[in-house]
């Protein structure tokens, strides 16, 4: 609809709620679903083609896992939210659930990220080094794989601690307390550690 103010053409859109709800809902079920096929198809053709497993491949196979917290986490979280603010479990549930989406949707992240360092790493070493054995070996693949996971879980291990539930006004929210857990952590080290 257009309308005219001082002599000039104006576009008036007017935003429909419901039907932004709608819309945002089905693309977050496309991508749920194409994630799904998509990152399931890399590691069950690499699994079952014995020529692929190969370390770049291996890593790719990697990035690929982790790629599937993402909508088997996030994209739930999100269309809930769509169409309800508050936490939707309360509990002891709800509390666990409050630390471990944030935490592993971190992970997946960190993981991801480090997978394609290890993936610049080995094309690296093919491309400066090409007639040499590969920097990194079919053998040490399931080390660095497993030392990503690892790092990403401890890198981000304090969330576990930083997000609790509450209530606000009836309803209940998962919210974010930094300064509350470094102040936790801050105590917890100093037992163990001589701080000052």
């Amino acid at each position: 609809m257009n309308t005219t103010i001082n002599g000039s053409e104006i576009c008036s859109v007017h935003w429909n709620p419901t039907t932004y709800k709608i819309g945002a809902t089905v693309a977050y079920c496309l991508i749920f679903v194409v994630s799904l096929v998509g990152n399931s198809c890399i590691g069950i053709i690499v699994y079952k083609t014995k020529t692929l497993r190969k370390p770049i491949n291996i890593f790719i196979v990697n990035m690929a896992m982790s790629d599937l917290l993402f909508p088997l986490i996030h994209i739930p979280l999100e269309v809930v939210n769509l169409y309800r603010y508050s936490w939707l479990i309360s509990g002891v549930f709800g509390n666990a659930l409050c630390k471990l989406i944030p935490f592993l949707f971190e992970v997946s992240v960190i993981v991801s990220v480090l997978s394609l360092i290890l993936i610049a790493v080995d094309r690296f070493g093919a491309v400066v080094w090409p007639l040499h054995s590969p920097l990194i070996s079919l053998k040490r693949c399931t080390f660095f794989i497993l030392a990503t996971w690892i790092v990403a879980m401890v890198s981000t291990s304090l969330d576990l601690f930083a997000y609790s539930l509450e209530k606000y006004g009836g309803e209940v929210f998962c919210v974010y307390q930094w300064e509350e857990t470094l102040e936790r952590t801050y105590h917890l080290l100093s037992l163990f550690l001589p701080i000052t």
